[in-house]
């Protein structure tokens, strides 16, 4: 499979495994990932892992993946009113490519606008943020409505990454 993900990381307080996981599954599957974040230098996840993201998130061209993936946590929270991010999103679903995210991360595609009338999951202190947004809130550990694929948290960190390679399989 020769496709490619970028997946975006906070600069601090992401979730560990909800970035290992995903990874480890899509690069299993054959599929290029790339790491991207607001900074470049080392950043360090909730439990102490310690990433050099590839490129910086201004740098990402929606035309050069298939994957889209915001990676929860709580630092995640330092997208949730990102501009620059919300038009990503929003790019890269108006152009058929798959869209995910997980933990609490779903609240910054609610916030984009892009979970209107969508089934969604979410981490649950934030089910009112996705009600807000428009979503359908289904409370699943793991949720697809189309190319948006939304997951509730750590656990939920394995189903995310497979689901996304099923979505990526069938296109």
């Amino acid at each position: 499979m020769s496709k490619k993900a970028v997946l975006i990381i906070a600069e601090q307080m992401f979730r560990d495994e909800e970035y290992l996981k995903p990874k480890e599954i899509l690069e299993q599957a054959g599929v290029e990932v790339v790491t991207a974040s607001t900074t470049t230098q080392e950043v360090v996840g909730k439990l102490g892992l310690i990433v050099r993201p590839d490129l910086l998130v201004s740098q990402i061209k929606p035309a050069d993946y298939d994957v889209f993936a915001l990676i929860g946590g709580g630092g995640a929270e330092q997208y949730f009113d990102d501009e620059a991010v919300h038009t990503l999103a929003w790019g890269f679903a108006q152009t058929g490519k798959v869209v995910a995210a997980i933990c609490i991360a779903p609240v910054i595609l609610a916030r984009a606008g892009l979970l209107q009338g969508k089934k969604a999951t979410v981490f649950p202190d934030g089910a009112g943020e996705l009600a807000s947004g428009g979503a359908i809130y289904t409370a699943k550990s793991v949720e697809r409505d189309g190319k948006i694929i939304t997951a509730n948290g750590p656990d939920a960190a394995e189903g995310f990454g497979q689901e996304i390679i099923c979505q990526l399989q069938k296109d």
